[in-house]
């Protein structure tokens, strides 16, 4: 029985969640959860009072008297709006999935226990510094308010759930689980590992393009395990995708600043776009925070204090990952494959260290498992798919494990005021590794990489190395110091989009795969073609989606086109008349998308057997980014390269055959999903959004729930390699599930000139209003202000909520 099973038994056991689903009667109810966001309420653990104004969009403003009482307001109005996605956050963190969902989770939690998440928060808790501290024990204590002061959201009925306390370790997991989702790279090692062993070096590298194509990929004899040639992925995170939404999808993000030579004020303009895997409700929230330092605004991810992105009105800041190489696999040798209790290091058995988890079931005895764990971390087999429980032991290196603790870079971040102060940040900000870019109001603007990025002996982290000889270690970290950065660059801007940011002679290994650079040349191409920027610009940037790789390939599969029928005809002029622009009402680019598939399909066809054709589409590489863009369309310039002939016929065919008869296989495949005109296959007609909710939004939840509890679903504009982006599984086209969820754009030189949006809304609270007033703002790239000043929040003031302390603690 599948996850989604279980949870749709217990729901047809549970009255209440048809209940919310009846015409009339769900509004009625879930209403009397909604937050109270007018009066006055007075609670413990405050020095003084603190305002709370919401303005139209639903952003809360709070203004404090104090830090502490700035940090309890803001965990307040955090648990008011996102409670029940901050208690699925910290069970998924913590691997408490299967006390809420049942057995079929245990996989999930199993696979998450072995990570250590939460053991990882709970040994940082002693390294945090003791600003962030205060902040952590304010912020928490603003939560546990709201739990006790109000309803709790309708989810937690539904579900059968209650939230425990909230604890500063809650919010030290949450940096750790945004770790593992930006940082994780452990899925392409195996899918690499795998590819070797099945099919040889050549069609791996040629599939996984590396960054320094000259690098041979030295393949130990130890690292052609039996099991690599079936392993597929971590078993237990297929259960976390099937019930979260995939945590391991690799976000992506543009961000961008430029001086004021470029821009029309004479002062710099700072742009952030944040591309992450969609849902119900937004992973983000917007808020301003006014009070002691803190005179910010920006966004936070519900469970942390402070803001990850915005401005304090001195400097702004904005991000997009980097995505390096921070995990590597490593064969162990272990003294009793069955119940091993040591591991070979150097020629010497060493202790294993042993840790005992316990997993609650709902309706189910608890399950005890233990995580083994050698020098270089804890050995993954037992979380694996079942091909792999079998083979060499595999151990997990992290350098997150390393890390010191996030929240103490937030801070200094937060209270950055010029570019030493913002480097400092930028140093205890050691993962997950990100490109930051930075502009303050002297007219500075500058960008910094970070991230604790592992020097590697003897291998380059491509795949799983030996464990026991001590040759393949990590000697170091490369140094602040010689990360990537640039201050006031004499460009006159700096642009990141998760592309390769370093020359080839760059002394230091970072990643591998870096996402191709279409974006990033779309947005410097546009950058650098004026001098006048101003915001109105930056967004027409953000909302470009003009396809750099179609460009490319159109010219090509129109030469090729020799259309048999008016369907082929009429597919072929449309993709002629395309601009080559991801607009909703362009037929052409769907017909370009689709005749993609059928090219990409066939090449791998042609090397590869049926399992990894899908996994290549679909499973652990595709995770990483839609990388086989540059490959496919370097082939196009080898008309003759065995990629095109079919091993299977006798003709030897060429580019060409290829490309018409994928044309006659595109065609076919728009006229069975969409039907035969091609009015149907406009690009806002295939290509759609809804945002999902977790867990009551997949598939096998009854139908009248699920309308409930997702978004409407909308046309999206963009595709996987478009400016603004919104992408799709190139195995089962054209459902977004990746897209942009964040934009901002902040003006130097008059801050209230700046903007920003999110989507779906700032609450969770069903049939709330601001649960999904911002679908349409965010799909047509269209903002609201970014308010900072007490007079213009007054301006747009929807409601206000007063705290009061019930007694007045000593500050």
């Amino acid at each position: 029985m599948s996850a989604f099973s279980q949870v749709l038994r217990m729901l047809r056991m549970l009255p209440s969640a048809m209940a919310v689903a009846a015409p009339g009667v769900g509004p009625w109810i879930a209403r009397r959860r909604w937050p109270r966001t007018e009066g006055v309420l007075t609670l413990p653990g405050m020095h003084g009072k603190v305002e709370v104004l919401r303005d139209t969009w639903g952003v809360p403003h709070i203004f404090a008297q104090d830090e502490h009482d700035l940090f309890f307001a803001q965990g307040y109005v955090h648990g008011q709006d996102r409670m029940w996605q901050m208690e699925m956050g910290r069970r998924l963190v913590d691997g408490r999935l299967a006390s809420l969902l049942g057995p079929m989770l245990v996989p999930a939690d199993e696979f998450l226990r072995t990570m250590g998440l939460r053991h990882l928060a709970e040994h940082a808790w002693e390294q945090v510094d003791p600003e962030a501290r205060a902040i952590l024990e304010a912020y928490s204590a603003g939560i546990n308010a709201r739990i006790a002061a109000e309803p709790l959201p309708y989810e937690f009925t539904v579900m059968g759930a209650e939230p425990a306390p909230w604890t500063p370790v809650d919010s030290l997991a949450r940096g750790n689980l945004l770790a593992m989702m930006l940082g994780g790279n452990h899925r392409i090692e195996l899918f690499r590992a795998r590819l070797v062993a099945a099919v040889g070096e050549e069609v791996a590298n040629a599939l996984l393009p590396q960054n320094a194509p000259e690098t041979p990929l030295i393949v130990p004899k130890e690292a052609r395990l039996p099991g690599l040639k079936s392993v597929k992925t971590m078993s237990g995170l297929d259960s976390v995708d099937a019930v979260m939404g995939d945590p391991n999808i690799v976000s992506g993000s543009n961000n961008w600043v430029v001086h004021g030579q470029r821009t029309k004020s004479g002062q710099p303009l700072l742009a952030n776009d944040v591309h992450i895997p969609l849902g119900m409700p937004s992973t983000w929230y917007e808020n301003g925070l006014h009070g002691g330092r803190f005179q910010h605004v920006g966004f936070s991810l519900p469970g942390v204090p402070m803001l990850i992105v915005g401005h304090n009105g001195k400097v702004a800041w904005g991000m997009s990952n980097l995505g390096p190489d921070t995990q590597d696999f490593y064969i162990e040798k272990l003294d009793d494959p069955k119940a091993p209790k040591q591991y070979l290091y150097q020629g010497t058995w060493h202790d294993l260290h042993v840790r005992r988890e316990e997993i609650e079931v709902k309706g189910g005895a608890p399950v005890v498992m233990e995580v083994k764990s050698t020098r270089h971390g804890p050995l993954m087999n037992k979380v694996m798919a079942d091909e792999m429980k079998g083979s060499e032991p595999l151990a997990l290196k992290w350098a997150h494990r390393e890390c010191q603790p996030l929240i103490n870079a937030v801070l200094k971040l937060n209270l950055a005021q010029d570019w030493e102060s913002f480097r400092g940040a930028m140093k205890a900000w050691e993962g997950p590794g990100q490109n930051f870019v930075y502009a303050d109001t002297a007219g500075n603007i500058g960008y910094q990489a970070t991230g604790k990025i592992p020097i590697r002996q003897g291998h380059q982290g491509l795949l799983p190395m030996p464990g026991w000889t001590g040759e393949s270690e990590w000697t170091g970290f490369i140094p602040f110091e010689e990360l990537p950065a640039s201050f006031n660059p004499p460009a006159g801007y700096a642009a990141t989009a998760n592309n390769k940011i370093t020359s080839d002679d760059y002394p230091h290994l970072i990643a591998h795969n870096w996402f191709p650079g279409y974006r990033a040349k779309r947005i410097t191409d546009l950058l650098e073609a004026g001098t006048q920027h101003s915001v109105q610009t930056m967004r027409d940037i953000q909302a470009e989606t003009y396809s750099l790789p179609a460009e490319a390939l159109r010219p090509y599969f129109l030469a090729a086109a020799l259309p048999a029928d008016d369907t082929q005809r009429q597919a072929v002029d449309a993709l002629k008349a395309w601009d080559l622009r991801f607009e909703p009402d362009a037929v052409g680019a769907t017909v370009f998308q689709a005749w993609y598939i059928e090219v990409l399909r066939k090449l791998l066809q042609h090397k590869l057997e049926p399992a990894l054709v899908s996994e290549y589409l679909m499973g652990q590489y595709e995770r990483h980014g839609s990388l086989h863009m540059p490959f496919v369309i370097g082939q196009m310039s080898q008309p003759d390269s065995d990629w095109w002939d079919d091993p299977k016929t006798p003709e030897k065919e060429t580019r060409d055959d290829i490309l018409r008869a994928t044309l006659t296989a595109a065609t076919a495949w728009l006229v069975k999903t969409y039907g035969p005109k091609p009015e149907a296959w406009a690009w806002g007609q295939v290509h759609q959004l809804t945002y999902a909710h977790q867990p009551l939004g997949g598939p096998a939840i009854p139908g009248p729930i699920r309308r409930v509890f997702n978004s409407r679903t909308v046309p999206a504009r963009g595709d996987n390699y478009s400016v603004d982006g919104a992408s799709f599984l190139w195995a089962r086209p054209f459902k977004v599930v990746h897209g942009t969820a964040l934009r901002m754009i902040v003006d130097l030189a008059d801050l209230s000139r700046s903007v920003s949006i999110h989507a779906p809304g700032q609450t969770e609270h069903l049939f709330h209003k601001h649960r999904d007033d911002l679908m349409e703002l965010n799909r047509k790239v269209e903002f609201h202000p970014m308010l900072h000043t007490r007079q213009a929040v007054e301006q747009h003031r929807e409601a206000t909520l007063t705290l009061t302390p019930a007694v007045a603690l000593a500050k």
